[in-house]
């Protein structure tokens, strides 16, 4: 699991690429919870909390380039 100074290094793509995996394994947890027991059920809130993180830092990056878009001047 990636630190957030870690994904804040990371790339757009890459950063998708996490937060895909990172749905997928908190999808298959909760199937898994439903039908067996968890071996570390405090892994369900460690991922939920990774995948928040991840989406935070992706909208912060939306803003930041709508910020630096909407200050640069028009180019006539």
């Amino acid at each position: 699991m990636a630190t957030i100074i870690e994904m804040r290094e990371m790339g757009d793509e890459q950063l998708a690429a996490t937060l895909k995996e990172a749905c997928k394994t908190l999808f298959d947890m909760r199937v898994k919870a439903q039908t067996d027991r968890l071996e570390v059920p405090s892994e369900l809130r460690r991922n939920r909390k990774l995948i928040a993180q991840i989406k935070t830092l992706q909208s912060e990056r939306r803003i930041s380039k709508a910020a630096g878009a909407a200050s640069a001047p028009a180019a006539e």
